[in-house]
C-alpha cells in the first residue's frame, strides 16, 4: 500500500497548503447561508415539531459544504494533473486502480469532513446544536463525502477542460444540492415536487444527516442509508472501471 499512502499524502498536502481557500472559505460561505436564511425564513418556514428553523438549518449547509468540497477536491486535482501533463507521473508507477481511486477518494473525504466540522464548530458559537444520534450523523457525513468524492473522480477523468468541469458543477452538482432540502423540509412542498425530491440522492444525504441531529427526518434513515450507500457503491464501481480501462487517462 506504499503507492496509496504516498498519493494520499500528496493529495492531502495539495489542498492543505491552500487551506484558507479550500477549508476556511467554504466555512465562511456556509455561515453566510445560515445567517441570511435564518433571518429571512425563520418566521415563514415550517419544520419539525419542537425544532426551530434556525436549528433545523444547521445540518443542511454543513452537509452541502461537505459534499461540494469533496467533489471539488478530487475533480480539480485530476483535471489539473491532466492539463499540466503531470498525470503521467501517476500512471507510470505500479499503482493499482484501487490504490489510485482510494487515494483521491480518501483525500476528498478528508477535505469534506474538515469543512463540515469547521461549519459546525463556527455555527455552534452562535446557535448551539448537538447531534442526538451522532453515529447516524457520522455515517451520513462519510457516505455523503464518499459519494461526491467518487463523482468528482469520474468528472475529473471525463473532463478535458476546466469549462467542462465547471459545466458539470453548475448543471449537475449545484442543482442537486440546492434542491435537496438544504433550506427547507420537503413536506412543505406540493406533492409533485415532493416526489421529485425523492429522485435526488443528495436529498437522502442531507435528510439522513439531519436525522443525526434531531432524531426526526422526512424519510426513514434506513432508506436514506440504503440509497446513499448504493449510490456510493455504483459510483465507486464506475470510477474504478474508468481508471482500470485508462479512459481519458492512458488513452
Amino acid at each position: 500500500m506504499q503507492g496509496f499512502l504516498t498519493l494520499f499524502k500528496k493529495e492531502l498536502v495539495r489542498f492543505w497548503k491552500v487551506s484558507f481557500q479550500t477549508v476556511a472559505a467554504p466555512v465562511l460561505t456556509a455561515l453566510m447561508y445560515q445567517l441570511i436564511f435564518s433571518h429571512v425564513m425563520a418566521k415563514h418556514a415550517g419544520v419539525y415539531p419542537g425544532v426551530s428553523y434556525t436549528a433545523f438549518l444547521i445540518p443542511g449547509p454543513a452537509m452541502m459544504s461537505m459534499a461540494q468540497n469533496a467533489f471539488a477536491n478530487s475533480s480539480s486535482s485530476l483535471i489539473q494533473s491532466k492539463i499540466t501533463g503531470n498525470i503521467v507521473f501517476l500512471l507510470l508507477p505500479p499503482l493499482t486502480a484501487l490504490e489510485f481511486f482510494a487515494a483521491y477518494l480518501g483525500a476528498a473525504m478528508v477535505r469534506g469532513l474538515a469543512v463540515g466540522l469547521g461549519v459546525l464548530l463556527v455555527t455552534a458559537l452562535v446557535w448551539p446544536a448537538r447531534p442526538t444520534q451522532p453515529l447516524w450523523a457520522l455515517l451520513f457525513a462519510m457516505l455523503g463525502c464518499g459519494v461526491l468524492g467518487a463523482l468528482g473522480v469520474i468528472a475529473g477523468i471525463w473532463a478535458e477542460k476546466f469549462d467542462q468541469l465547471a459545466a458539470f458543477q453548475n448543471f449537475l452538482i449545484m442543482p442537486l444540492t440546492f434542491l435537496s432540502g438544504v433550506f427547507y423540509s420537503i413536506n412543505s412542498l406540493p406533492p409533485i415536487w415532493r416526489a421529485a425530491s425523492h429522485a435526488n440522492p443528495v436529498f437522502f444525504m442531507i435528510d439522513g444527516f439531519r436525522y443525526g441531529f434531531f432524531g426526526q427526518a422526512d424519510v426513514s434513515p434506513w432508506l436514506s442509508a440504503a440509497v446513499v450507500g448504493g449510490s456510493f457503491l455504483l459510483l465507486s464501481a464506475l470510477a474504478l472501471r474508468l481508471i482500470h480501462s485508462g479512459y481519458k487517462l492512458r488513452h
